[in-house]
């Protein structure tokens, strides 16, 4: 969802930096490479090896609590979301949400554009305590969503999760953000690769004439 369907990037990038210095501690360089690829519970883990004196809850619940006004109020959406949506759902094409944030906030900011209820399910991390790194992250959201391997598609902006998707056997598109430095190798591990959901759109409308994916 962060920096596929909303624009969310770079206000955990501030967040992470916002909170080490609120403890005292100065944020290491590449704080946001690090923080990308864990999990909540490990990027608590994270601060308290930095210094940070709290327990891990507490520290998870501090950074939902510094960044759930920016979801309920400022984060954008990203161009042709509602537009891949409606083209989704002309198709027939059932879709979901496997995310690594919160499940608060990723209901807020759905919620808050109003297209929280277009999707299937919203399966999370957090919830289900699994990474979207691990191999059997996406085979589990695929069977909840019923549809076949050889034909879902994982649409990500980040490394990891397009080349744990890869290797899990998933056809995967890549879409661009501005805070993935790794978008060149992102965008070559991907099966397809675009600038923005539009490009992902038109895939899925000439996949269609032909019958082949999704």
């Amino acid at each position: 969802m962060d920096g596929t369907l909303i624009d969310s990037m770079g206000s955990w990038s501030e967040c992470d930096r916002r909170f080490l210095k609120e403890n005292g501690i100065d944020p290491p360089p590449g704080i946001s490479d690090v923080m990308k690829t864990l999990s909540m519970e490990e990027c608590a883990r994270y601060f308290i090896d930095l210094g940070v004196n709290m327990e891990p809850q507490k520290i998870t619940d501090r950074i939902e609590e510094m960044v759930m006004d920016e979801y309920a109020t400022s984060i954008p959406l990203k161009p042709y979301v509602t537009e891949t949506l409606d083209t989704l759902d002309r198709f027939g094409i059932p879709y979901c949400i496997a995310t690594a944030n919160y499940r608060t906030l990723t209901d807020t900011i759905l919620k808050r554009f109003g297209i929280y209820d277009r999707f299937k399910f919203i399966y999370t991390c957090e919830e289900n305590g699994i990474k979207k790194d691990d191999p059997e992250f996406f085979g589990k959201v695929c069977a909840l969503l019923g549809t076949e391997k050889e034909s879902t598609a994982v649409v990500d902006d980040a490394l990891h999760c397009i080349e744990s998707a890869k290797g899990a056997g998933f056809f995967t598109a890549a879409i661009f953000d501005s805070g993935n430095a790794d978008w060149k190798k992102t965008s070559e591990t991907a099966d397809i690769a675009a600038d923005d959901l539009r490009g992902f759109t038109e895939f899925i409308k000439a996949q269609r004439k032909g019958d082949d994916l999704i």
